[in-house]
């Protein structure tokens, strides 16, 4: 058997994986295994992100808060990450209630006035909202230049990253994990890290351990022109219980979506009509915009566990690790959580700024 030996194997190149991956680089080299002919094909190669604070559970908001320094003040070769965009909420009638509890659970969140709200997005409809929130310590962040940054640190510190290398039967064999990959190439590390994202599951069954009951939602999104409006310094705008938002795009277009959760198998998800057709209506509800067609529209998935936490550290069995679960909130907390699992792997204390949130990411708070 012609075997491959690394120091650690990562299972899956999207966000989570290029993470963890260029984390351990500095100490060991890495092997990732990626099932598609190009890294990030599913939910990172879809994502718009933006860096929210006020988003997720309270381990999402340790994690997020942690990587912001790394997105404003980037190492080298990244290049610029952050681009300042606010967040605006409003709020009809039937949502004063949600955002009255937004406020007391929120940071950073200020009351505006509907007239403050409709010089920043003019679109707004008139009788629509209430009362409005902004969040102004927002931005979006560059997913593709993120992503490719970590890879490239991957292979900087002399590790692989093998395309086309989807992962079949994985065991425990003389001390070390072995990873059976398409086309009959075995990989071998003392650590596995589980970073497959909607297959995350799939790859612990593999290895004979038990699953985590992560869970696939399907997340749609399509692009529209605002015309005759200009979106282009417009905050991502919404409604406060998150049943759409949109979002400037491309310049001069908007993406809308209907922040949908369709529960879906581990799959390369695609847009469903009705989806699009809801993200538009629910858009138009709140802003006064014509659209014409539809220009582009796409889906992709977000994974989640059974308490919509994070699945950061070891697992059951000795030197299996896991990093999934990211939901919607792996861009934006990638630089902390890969300094936290980089610190797992290697029995070291976690960085302050990143420690509060091991035990709510523990994978075992699943066992039994």
């Amino acid at each position: 058997m012609d075997i491959h030996r690394f120091d650690a194997l990562v299972i899956g190149a999207g966000m989570a994986g290029a993470t963890a991956a260029a984390h351990l680089a500095p100490t060991h080299r890495v092997a990732l295994l990626e099932a598609e002919e190009s890294a990030g094909f599913h939910a990172t190669g879809r994502s718009a992100a933006i860096w929210i604070l006020n988003y997720g559970n309270t381990d999402v908001r340790i994690l997020t808060g942690a990587s912001r320094s790394f997105f404003e003040d980037p190492p080298e070769g990244f290049g610029p990450l952050a681009h300042k965009r606010a967040i605006l909420s409003l709020a009809p009638p039937d949502q004063m209630e949600a955002m009255e509890g937004m406020l007391r659970v929120g940071m950073g969140l200020t009351p505006i006035p509907l007239a403050e709200a409709k010089a920043l997005v003019p679109a707004i409809r008139d009788g629509y909202a209430e009362a409005a929130l902004i969040e102004r310590d927002a931005f979006d962040i560059d997913v593709a230049a993120l992503h490719q940054g970590f890879l490239r640190q991957v292979k900087a510190a002399g590790g692989a990253l093998e395309l086309r290398h989807r992962t079949g039967r994985v065991w425990r064999e003389g001390g070390e994990w072995r990873a059976e990959t398409s086309g009959g190439a075995v990989f071998a590390a003392p650590v596995v890290v589980n970073a497959a994202g909607a297959w995350g599951d799939e790859v612990a069954r593999a290895a004979g351990l038990r699953p985590l009951g992560l869970q696939p939602k399907r997340r749609t999104a399509c692009i529209v022109d605002p015309a005759p409006y200009t979106s282009t310094d417009w905050p991502l705008v919404g409604d406060v219980i998150h049943s759409w938002y949109a979002r400037p795009e491309a310049r001069s277009k908007l993406m809308v979506s209907p922040a949908d959760e369709t529960d879906s198998e581990p799959t390369d998800a695609q847009p469903d009509e009705y989806d699009v057709a809801v993200a538009v209506d629910r858009m138009q509800a709140g802003l006064d915009i014509d659209v014409q067609r539809v220009e582009h529209k796409w889906a992709g998935l977000r994974t989640f566990a059974p308490d919509r936490s994070l699945c950061i550290g070891e697992g059951e069995e000795r030197g299996f690790f896991w990093m999934c679960g990211q939901g919607g909130y792996g861009i934006q907390t990638a630089p902390g959580a890969g300094r936290l699992i980089a610190a797992l792997v290697r029995g070291a204390a976690p960085d302050a700024d990143v420690a509060a949130a091991i035990k709510p990411v523990d994978p075992k708070r699943f066992a039994g």
